[in-house]
Parts: structure tokens; sequence; C-alpha cells
């Protein structure tokens, strides 16, 4: 828990820097565009960036668009194991051949203790979790005093008043029941409930309603007062339509959730101003020309005698004074849109909803995974192919790519691009650096044992380059980091653009379910760079860190692999498996991960592989490797 409230505040705290710009940028493009806006869009407009402050509490990891285009595109490109489809991705594939022995792969991985949290993001989130607290006693407040309001208020009673609302109910149309109150706790009229509403009247109004009658005649004039009811009742019943108190409702919640970002909070308070020009666009629309002016007119009056509303989840006609500035410049500038400003205005609605889309993927990154792999990747190379039979209890992803076809199979794309510790399967590019370094040599790769008793026997004795990637012995390449050094590594891990490319933790351990990480799909991209030398390093050493991870050799047919396994509190908790199988004419690469709260190790990920791989045709089930 305190890990995930470490994490979650370093997290936090750079969505928060991401937002403030976001909303700045938001507020500015908003102003440029407010006049080809009507009032209800500009009020609309809020919610996509309401969508946008609740990514940091959404479960769902962050990817490209790009991502969600290969998601879509399943259907045409997926293939499933054993199926016809499976064979045509795989159909120039050459079966391995089956002479030869293979080695035994070894998986040897010591225990690490879970992360210690982040000082600086517990701090924040300790803050952060106080604030909301604070806020949440407010908001409880505010509930109790609501419910007493409740409890304390009467059925309307006054009859001229109840008869104006319900010619206002059937002026708009709404058939729902929806009950009227009298209290005297309340400065303005207010909406409250979303399930259950309900409009409550100060006492103070309705003493000042009343209706004259002329003579015997069947006219009736409707008073001063009578005629400001009315619009206020319209007013609140427009509140009621177009479902404002769920708006509230939002705008309480990350006013508590963000009560810190200033940004934020101006935000919503604009939020709310543009709440009620939307209700007040929404009565004028009822309202003959001539009666703009009377409405207006009406908040001018009881400008003094209403008040804010007392509950930040209700809606009123109530607002300061610089709220009621804006409103009666609203009002006072109103006019029926034409069709082409009508259009005028969706169309700045879509610009700036397009904009705060556009942002969502990239704010999730910060807000939910910031090691996620970006993949610019054309969605036709990529067939997503159906592999959970094999995956079982575990989470995790398969990765192939078909050097020949430069095409890639892939399952579970989410899971493909989320990076997670390399564990021993660095050591396949640590003995790289080292020999680029000339720590050690193809001819000289010799290390003397130290003496210090570990428990695998296998360590326990002198090592070289093969019979420590073999046996997966840590002090070997651990040995090679000592020698090589920080500055080199990063240097290296720069270079060839390993993963997150953070050895930030301490030297001995940065791959061991640490700050180093990579994602299954930059494992298969390193590998391939591997293979062809793109690093541009020494041919002799590519040769030998290949000839160090083979497990199986003939002739032309080749397979070759290393796991990682990451250990954690005594439970395996991350396995890996990657290289690469040479056919006939062609070269697949392959990387496997699963995770579990236990049993996910190096082992069992290797034994997924060799099944999925010859599941798809790129080898015999009789292979020695398999």
């Amino acid at each position: 828990m305190a890990i995930y409230l470490g994490d979650f505040g370093i997290r936090f705290f750079l969505c928060n820097l991401f937002i403030c710009a976001l909303t700045g940028v938001f507020l500015i493009t908003r102003l440029l565009l407010r006049r080809y806006l009507s009032g209800r869009l500009q009020f609309y407009l809020w919610f996509p960036l309401l969508g946008l402050l609740a990514v940091p509490f959404l479960p769902a990891r962050g990817s490209r668009f790009s991502q969600i285009f290969l998601w879509l595109d399943k259907l045409k490109h997926a293939a499933f194991p054993g199926t016809p489809g499976a064979k045509t991705v795989m159909e120039q594939a050459a079966n391995m051949g089956v002479s030869g022995a293979a080695r035994q792969i070894n998986d040897f991985a010591l225990s690490v203790s879970g992360q210690t949290p982040s000082v600086i993001g517990l701090l924040l989130s300790g803050i952060w979790l106080a604030g909301v607290c604070v806020m949440l006693v407010f908001l409880v407040k505010s509930k109790a005093r609501l419910n007493a309001l409740k409890s304390s208020a009467l059925p309307l009673q006054n009859k001229d008043v109840r008869g104006l609302y319900e010619n206002c109910l059937k002026e708009m149309k709404i058939k729902r029941n929806i009950p009227i109150y009298s209290t005297a706790f309340l400065q303005s009229p207010v909406l409250v409930s979303l399930s259950r509403p309900r409009i409550y009247l100060p006492i103070h109004l309705i003493s000042d309603f009343h209706v004259h009658a002329e003579g015997q005649t069947e006219m009736v004039e409707i008073s001063f007062y009578a005629r400001d009811m009315r619009y206020m009742l319209l007013h609140e019943l427009q509140h009621y339509k177009h479902r404002d108190v769920l708006a509230g409702y939002l705008m309480t919640l990350f006013g508590a959730l963000y009560w810190f970002n200033p940004l934020v909070r101006y935000g919503l308070k604009e939020m709310r101003i543009d709440r009620e020009i939307a209700c007040d666009t929404s009565v004028l629309k009822l309202l003959e020309e001539n009666d703009y002016k009377d409405y207006g007119n009406t908040l001018l009056r009881f400008a003094e005698k209403i008040s804010l509303s007392p509950f930040p989840f209700a809606a009123g006609i109530s607002g300061n004074g610089k709220q009621m500035r804006k409103r009666i410049l609203n009002i006072a500038s109103y006019k029926n849109p034409s069709l082409g400003e009508k259009i005028k205005g969706f169309a700045a609605f879509g610009v700036v909803t397009a904009m705060l889309l556009w942002a969502a993927p990239m704010l999730s990154v910060y807000a939910v995974e910031p090691s996620n792999y970006e993949w610019d990747i054309a969605s036709e190379k990529v067939a997503l192919i159906d592999l959970v039979a094999y995956f079982k209890e575990y989470q995790g992803s398969f990765v192939l790519y078909d050097l020949k076809q430069d095409t890639w199979s892939v399952y579970d794309m989410e899971h493909a691009l989320l990076r997670s510790s390399p564990d021993s399967t660095y050591k396949i590019y640590d003995a790289l650096f080292g020999l680029e370094e000339g720590i050690i040599t193809p001819e000289d790769s010799f290390m003397k044992w130290d003496g210090m008793v570990y428990p695998f026997e296998a360590w326990n004795a002198d090592q070289d380059l093969y019979s420590a990637m073999d046996s997966s012995v840590n002090w070997y390449f651990q040995e090679i980091d000592r020698q090589l050094d920080t500055p080199a590594i990063k240097n290296y891990v720069e270079k060839i653009g390993y993963g997150n490319q953070n050895i930030s933790s301490s030297l001995p351990s940065f791959w061991m379910q640490s700050t180093l990480k990579i994602s299954p799909v930059e494992q298969v991209l390193l590998l391939k760079d591997l293979y062809l030398n793109d690093f541009d390093f020494a041919p002799e050493n590519i040769n030998t860190v290949k000839d160090s991870i083979c497990l199986f050799s003939s002739g032309d047919k080749g397979f070759y692999g290393k796991t990682g396994t990451g250990q954690v509190d005594g439970q395996d908790i991350n396995g890996w498996f990657v290289g690469f199988a040479e056919t006939e004419g062609n070269t697949y690469f392959f990387a496997t991960n699963i995770q579990n709260n236990t049993g996910a190790n190096g082992s069992r990920a290797a034994e997924i592989t060799k099944s999925i791989l010859a599941e798809l045709y790129i080898a015999e089930p009789q292979a020695p490797w398999v």
C-alpha cells in the first residue's frame, strides 16, 4: 500500500503539471472561440475537460492512438492457434531440424526485497489525502444542512405560485411530477437531487408574490413579482431538463480531488458560471424578444435578495456579483443564432473537444504507467493473435517478429507495450557491453569465483561467459557492471535504446525488479538489432554473445534464448523468455513475459514460448529444444 501511494503521489504530481498546462491552453482557446459558441455549448465544452481530470484515477493504461487503431483492427488481422489464419501468418516458416542436442535452459534467480516507497511520493500523497479529507468534511456538513432543509421544508401551499408552477411545467413539456417546497432556510431557489428531483423556494420570495385581478373580467394581469417568479421557476426547470444537478456533483467531486490545483479550481468556478449562463440561454429561447430585458431585470432586481447556494451539488439561479455581471451581459447580447452561426458553433466545439481527446492518451501515460512503450508502427504490419489458452492464470504477452516478411504477431497488445524489469534477460547486453569495453574478450572471458557461497551450486565456481550465461550467474555479470561503472553503462544503455534507460538505482541490481524496465516489443526490437548488428559493435563480440545464448544449433538452423525471473520476497512474480529461432531462409524473434503474484518465472515462460512456436509452425513439436 505504501509503495502504491508513493508511486501515485509522484505520478499525480506529474499529471497536474500537464493538467495545468492543458487547462491554461483550454481556457485561452475557449476565450478565443467563445463568440462562436452558444451558452449551452460553452457549458458542455467543460465535460471533456472533466473527463481528462478523471484519467489519473482510471485503471486503464495509456497508449497512443496508433495502438487504438491496432486494437480496432483486431478482427481484420486476428489469427488463432491451430487455424488457417495462424498458418497463413507463418506460412513462410521452415520447420526446425531435429538432429543435434539442445542445451538445457537453466533459470536461477535471487529474491529481492519489496520496493521501498518514495518518501517524496508518500509526502505528496499524504498532503493530497489530508486536503481531500478536509474537503469531504465540508461536503458532509453541507449534506447535513441539506438533510435538515428537507426535513423542515413544507409542500408549497400558495395556490397562485403552485398554479404558475404547473403552467411552467406545461410550457416546458415536463410530464414528471417534480415536488416543490417552501423553506425559510434559503435565500435563493434551488433544484436538488438527481434521482428524486425537487425544487425549494425561499419563503421571502413567496411572500412577495401576488396577482392582481382587473374587475370582473376573465383577464388576469400578472404582477411585477409574479413575472419574476415565472422566470425563476423556468430557470430551475431548465436545470432539471438538462440534468445540471449531475454537473454539480461532478464539479464538487473534482473540486475535492484537485483542491490544491489553482487552475482546476478556477476552471470549475468558470464552469459553474457557464452552467448558469447556459440555463439563462435556455430560458431566453422560451421567451419573446421583448421579454429578454425583463428577465435580465429579474436577476438585477433580486441580486441583493438572493445569494449563493450553500449546497455545492445543487443547481439554482443565484450567483455572486461577478457571475451576475457575466450573465447580464450574456442576456443583453443574446439573439437566436442563425443556421450558419449554429454550424460555426458546433465546429468550434468539435475543435476544442478533439484537442482534449488528443491530449487524453498522453495524460494517461503520466497517470497510470509512466513506462509504457510508445510503438510507432503501421497497423497492417501487426497481427493480433489469440493465445489466451497458453497464459491461463498469468497476465502477460507474446511477441513474434518475422524478419523475412517484416511482420509482427502479438498476443495482448496492452501487456506487449508494458515495461517491466528485464531481470536476467539484461545479461545478454551486459555481456555485450563487457566485450566492447574489453573487460572480457571472445578468447578470454574467465572470472575467478570470490569464494562467497550462493544458494545455487553452479554459481559457486569459476566462470566464463558461456557457463555464466548458461547458469545465469549474477555475480559474474555484476562484476562486469562494477568494472564498467555507471557512466559507461548509461552510455551503452542509451546508445542501444534499452527500455526506459533508467539505471538510477544501485549499480549491482538496477536490472532486478528495480528502475530499469523494458517491454516485450522492445525486447524483440533489440534482439533484431543485435542479430543484424545495427548497434555497429565489433562483429566478433556480437557473435560471441549469440553463441553464449545458443540452446540448439544444427546446420543453418538454431534456437537462441535467455530466461529471466523477477523474485520479490521469495515469490516469482515476473517471468521472461526472449530469443530468436533460425530456420531455413528465415529468422523469427520472440519475447514472452508472464506476471503473477506467484509462479511467474523464466522456466514457465520458456515452456509457454516453445509450445506457442510449435503451434505456430515455427518448429516441429519433436524438435530437441521443445
